[in-house]
């Protein structure tokens, strides 16, 4: 589940990129006014505009509604590893017994 949610958050980071960069700023629409061949384009005149934008806002919703759900996911995914949710109960200490007899493999002096 987690791996089909960021393939397809990647899916839409692309597409946002990809439909952002396509469409054209605002001042390109006073050459297209004149006819500057936006009427031969496969919107129409002023019609892919309207689409773009349509696509774009689409793709930033999934884009932002994965966003949180992935947040969340893996809020929940740290939190089971963590230790941090049962502070009611006392730490458990290990206590290393340290041998004489054992050679010490170090050339720190102890």
């Amino acid at each position: 589940m987690y791996e089909i949610l960021l393939v397809i958050y990647l899916l839409a980071a692309l597409g946002v990129i990809g439909l952002v960069l396509v469409q054209q700023g605002k001042g390109a629409d006073m050459g297209a006014s004149f006819g500057a061949g936006a009427s031969g384009t496969l919107f129409g005149a002023g019609g892919s505009g309207n689409f773009l934008t349509r696509m774009t806002a689409v793709c930033a919703t999934i884009f932002f509604v994965i966003s949180l759900v992935l947040g969340n996911l893996s809020a929940k995914q740290s939190a089971e590893k963590s230790g941090w949710e049962d502070l009611s109960s006392p730490a458990t200490e290990q206590v290393v017994e340290k041998t004489e007899n054992a050679p010490v493999n170090s050339d720190i002096p102890q």
